[in-house]
């Protein structure tokens, strides 16, 4: 029989990340549009003209210019940075709200569960199509990956290797672990060994989504068997 033991684990909640100072600039404004943006040209020579010394007008003019160009700039940084900022925090919002805490079991495998629900529907059929709603974050509870984001689950094949280890015995069952059934939620922790193992994955031009050796956190819902 496998040997059980018990963990209480208190899984971060929904962080938002800081706001830049330069959002709060009144002249950034979400109405502001690319054609009220006018450029602004300066000289090239460093020698200075007749015609820009010709009076303090003059020179509080393009101190005015450069002034509103460097915040147009400033704006539209902020612009940039703030759609992806904003989607970070609404996946973590949809994956934990109304969620509570619970007591992992570990099995032998070194894979964690416990169950927020007990479904009442069907168990998973090994080898089977069945959709899943998922949040994935890291140990330290920084989601990188969530189906509530694509607003449907995810349909997987069960049982034969087509996803990680942790997440066929998660769901499946096996070594000390009951079968999920369809309507269940389950929290599931999954260390390297049963995840993606020491090697980093989702690499593009020197950056990975999941680096080598990273323990993983996974909310499991089941919806159900893929139809």
């Amino acid at each position: 029989m496998a040997a059980t033991s018990a963990l209480s684990v208190s899984l971060s909640k929904p962080r938002l990340l800081p706001r830049a100072p330069w959002l709060s600039n009144p002249t950034c404004s979400s109405t502001s549009s690319s054609s009220s943006f006018k450029p602004y040209l300066f000289p090239l020579s460093s020698q200075p003209s007749s015609s820009s010394l010709s009076g303090a007008g003059s020179f509080r003019s393009v101190l005015a210019s450069r002034r509103r160009l460097i915040e147009t700039g400033i704006c539209l940084l902020a612009f940039s940075v703030s759609i992806p900022d904003a989607n970070a925090t609404r996946i973590e919002y949809y994956a934990t709200v109304g969620e509570r805490l619970c007591d992992l079991t570990f099995v032998k495998s070194g894979l964690g569960f416990c169950d927020i629900a007990i479904g009442t529907g069907v168990q998973p059929p090994a080898g089977e199509l069945i959709n899943v709603h998922y949040t994935a974050r890291f140990a330290d509870g920084i989601v990188f990956n969530s189906s509530y984001k694509r607003g449907r689950p995810l349909t997987m094949r069960i049982g034969v290797g087509k996803v990680i280890p942790g997440l066929d015995q998660g769901i499946l069952g096996g070594g000390g672990v009951p079968p999920m059934q369809a309507g269940g939620k389950r929290k599931l922790f999954i260390p390297p060994k049963l995840a993606y193992g020491p090697e980093p994955v989702g690499c593009f031009s020197g950056d990975c989504n999941i680096p080598g050796n990273a323990t993983l956190l996974y909310d499991i819902l089941f919806v159900g068997i893929y139809k």
